[in-house]
């Protein structure tokens, strides 16, 4: 049986000044509905609920009766009907693509490492032995796997960030961890690893996912969030 108590989960951590300057900047684009279906995007239906009508909206979109009748004792008019018109790229600063200017994410989902091993030129990593050390390194096992929301595609091709470098995600993704290559470099037991979001060179990684998986940026933060512990910062 896979571990599944807090210490072993990813960590959804949702920036209360990130989330309320991203929805004064979604409704000042125009609209007056936020979709705040599959529980906001992961982001928590109650909290991006009193950020987006403190904003200006006036109803929100949700998936059930029983999250409108929560919603209306905290003053605020849920519906499952309407149609949402407030842009969810802005309201949860998702990377938009092309030329547009990148917001700062509401989410940084994190892990942490679990040990740290070393390995030698030729060492193979993870089932199936995808990867193998092309030089002498070491490797740190991480909290966050295929159950959590990090695809198995993203094995061998995308990076996280620990102790402020982006580190490649090395061999094939396991249900529950992954193994980073830290290139050379060390890290301690229990440091905090980002797969997407932050202010770090770790914030927009949800752009190269969407591109190696062939998911939407939607798809993917939905099932991270929802599969993480929420927590909060300023």
């Amino acid at each position: 049986m896979s571990d599944t108590t807090s210490s072993a989960r990813t960590h959804a951590v949702i920036s209360r000044s990130a989330l309320a300057a991203a929805a004064d900047s979604a409704v000042q684009r125009g609209g007056s509905v936020a979709d705040l279906r599959r529980d906001a995007w992961g982001h928590g239906v109650l909290a991006v609920a009193h950020a987006v009508t403190a904003a200006g909206a006036s109803r929100v979109l949700v998936d059930s009766a029983g999250e409108i009748a929560a919603l209306t004792l905290e003053g605020i008019v849920g519906t499952t009907e309407a149609v949402a018109d407030i842009d969810p790229v802005l309201l949860y600063g998702l990377p938009a693509g092309g030329d547009a200017v990148p917001l700062r994410p509401v989410m940084r989902l994190a892990g942490r490492v679990l040990s740290t091993k070393r390995l030698r030129a030729g060492d193979a990593v993870s089932y199936g032995y995808t990867h193998r050390a092309p030089v002498d390194t070491n490797v740190a096992l991480v909290t966050g796997g295929y159950a959590q929301g990090i695809v198995r595609a993203l094995g061998n091709r995308a990076h996280v960030e620990i102790d402020g470098e982006l580190r490649p995600i090395i061999g094939r993704v396991a249900m529950d961890v992954c193994v980073v290559d830290l290139e050379g470099a060390d890290a301690s037991v229990g440091a905090e690893v980002t797969f997407f979001g932050g202010e770090g060179p770790a914030a927009h990684n949800l752009s190269h996912w969407a591109e190696v998986t062939g998911l939407s940026v939607a798809e993917l933060i939905a099932v991270a969030g929802a599969h993480a512990v929420r927590e909060w910062e300023a």
